[in-house]
């Protein structure tokens, strides 16, 4: 019997789960899986994960006591609902999990080490070993610090919004332990800067990825390369051999019902092979190299913006939902609420700009594919029948 694509990639990859939802993730069983506050937000609406969200606010406001604000209630809530989440993710998949930094801390070296600190504290006293756990960071110059920081105390780090071959560089020099470059948000902006339409090797972001695992493999760094934010399976098959790729659960579903020869294109035999030149990353020479590549500095500064307004926005999220816990009133109005957030310019509709949040959400709620997402989406994507619990 011919094996799918999603076989033969598990057997030179290792599949991480792009996802929150844990029905996905056992359906698929990935070795590891990735969170993040848009999953969150995502997987919160769905009937069978509302009680971990209302537990945790109300244990929240319990140890707070009565007198604390509700900013304090959900920041304490969002930390712990992200440990909670995780929790259960590492009761079905047998690797780790990556759970993310606050990315308003992006360059905030310090505060990044302790609130990484802080969320390894959190699981171990939930008796998971922080070997199960990645933190999720922001790859700008002040988090590959403190990733240097944290991999020497043993807290491994999965550096995220990385774009250029300096960002990479620089978290192999500091031993971080996994970096997923975005290769969907690198089409975006070659496609959109260029007019142009990529496919297959010619894609500026399996380029990308394909350069960073070649280096890496050349010169013996052992931080792992796991492609992210896919917007086909053309870049997946691209990329196939990778040490890791995170893919949402519809990309999943469709190389789960491929059958086709699935060619390894990425070999570190191969990179062993090729002449290339050895790099030395300091603070100057990052500087320099991040403002001469416009793509990377630019997607950089959306990315921290888009997790920046995912986080706001769930935190908007647990604020109402304690404020109907409280009185009384479980009826879940989140839906209507986070589309109004994400819809900026109030045309009824949410373009993949607007919504600068994780890409597997953005597609598993674009039901029509047409590259926006309308209020009946949201409505559909949000509530009982979130399309990430279907595939």
């Amino acid at each position: 019997m011919a094996k799918t694509l999603l076989e033969q990639l598990r057997d030179m990859t290792v599949v991480v789960a792009d996802t929150g939802d844990l029905q996905a993730i056992e359906k698929f069983t990935p070795r590891d899986a990735t969170t993040n506050p848009s999953l969150i937000t995502a997987a919160a609406q769905m009937p069978q994960y509302q009680s971990i969200v209302d537990d945790t606010l109300l244990q929240a406001k319990q140890d707070l006591g009565d007198r604390a604000s509700d900013d304090d209630v959900v920041t304490l809530a969002f930390d712990r609902l992200a440990v909670s989440f995780g929790k259960k993710i590492i009761a079905i998949v047998p690797k780790r999990v990556s759970t993310e930094v606050d990315a308003r801390l992006s360059y905030d070296t310090d505060a990044t080490i302790a609130k990484a600190r802080y969320l390894i504290t959190e699981y171990e006293k939930a008796g998971i070993s922080r070997d199960r756990i990645l933190i999720k960071i922001a790859a700008t110059w002040e988090g590959i610090k403190a990733a240097e920081v944290l991999e020497k105390e043993g807290i491994h780090c999965n550096l995220t919004l990385l774009f250029g071959l300096h960002q990479a560089i620089a978290c192999a020099e500091a031993g971080v332990t996994l970096i997923s470059p975005f290769v969907g948000r690198i089409l975006d902006w070659y496609v959109k800067d260029t007019g142009k339409q990529y496919e297959g090797a010619d894609d500026p972001g399996v380029q990308s990825v394909t350069k960073i695992y070649n280096y890496y493999k050349k010169f013996g760094y052992t931080t792992e390369v796991m492609g992210a934010s896919f917007r086909n399976i053309g870049e997946i098959i691209e990329l196939a051999g990778c040490d890791l790729l995170t893919i949402s659960p519809k990309l999943l579903a469709e190389l789960d019902s491929t059958e086709a020869q699935l060619i390894r294109k990425l070999d570190p035999t191969k990179a062993a092979t090729l002449d290339l030149e050895q790099i030395t990353i300091d603070k100057a020479t990052f500087d320099q190299m991040h403002a001469e590549d416009k793509m990377a500095s630019e997607k950089l500064s959306e990315g921290i913006q888009g997790f920046t307004k995912a986080l706001e926005t769930l935190e908007q999220f647990l604020k109402d939902r304690l404020s109907r816990l409280m009185a009384g009133n479980t009826v879940n109005m989140a839906a209507e609420d986070i589309f109004h957030a994400y819809d900026m310019d109030g045309d009824g509709f949410i373009t993949r700009e607007e919504w600068l949040g994780t890409d597997a959400v953005f597609d598993a709620l674009d039901e029509d594919h047409d590259g926006k997402i309308s209020p009946q989406e949201m409505n559909a994507g949000l509530g009982a029948v979130l399309q990430l619990a279907k595939v």
